[in-house]
C-alpha cells in the first residue's frame, strides 16, 4: 500500500488521541495485577477506541458516517474520564489530572472537528 494517503494521521485529534492511549497504557502498568482484566482492560479499551474511531470514520464514504464515528470517539472519551475518576477513587493513582486534561483536550478537538464537518453539510 505504498503511497496510500491516510488522512486521519494528519489530524491533530487523532495524533493527540494516540498520545493519550500511550499515557493510559503507562498509567495502567502501575495498577494491581488483579485489575488486569478489570479496570486496566476497560481503561485501555476506551482509550484505544478514540483514535480507532477517528481513523475508521475517515476511511468511510461520507460525512454522516464520519460524524457517527466521531460521536463514538466522544463517547469513549466520556467513558475514559469516568474510568480515570474511578481509578483515582480506588487509590490506584493520584496523578490522573494530566490525563484528564488530555481527555478534555482531545474531546475539544473531536467536537471541533465534528462542528466543522456539520457546517459543510
Amino acid at each position: 500500500m505504498k503511497g496510500v494517503k491516510r488522512a486521519h494521521r494528519d489530524l491533530k485529534a487523532w495524533q493527540q488521541a494516540m498520545s493519550l492511549v500511550e499515557s493510559v497504557y503507562a498509567l495502567t502498568v502501575t495498577f494491581p495485577t488483579d485489575e488486569r482484566f478489570g479496570l486496566t482492560s476497560q481503561l485501555r479499551r476506551a482509550a484505544v477506541s478514540v483514535p480507532s474511531n477517528i481513523a475508521e470514520g475517515f476511511a468511510r464514504n461520507g460525512s454522516k458516517e464520519l460524524l457517527q464515528f466521531l460521536a463514538i470517539a466522544g463517547a469513549s472519551l466520556s467513558e475514559l474520564d469516568t474510568l480515570l475518576e474511578l481509578a483515582t477513587r480506588l487509590g490506584y493513582t493520584n496523578d490522573s489530572e494530566n490525563l484528564r486534561k488530555a481527555v478534555d483536550e482531545v474531546s475539544g478537538l473531536v467536537m471541533g472537528l465534528s462542528a466543522s464537518i456539520r457546517r459543510k453539510l
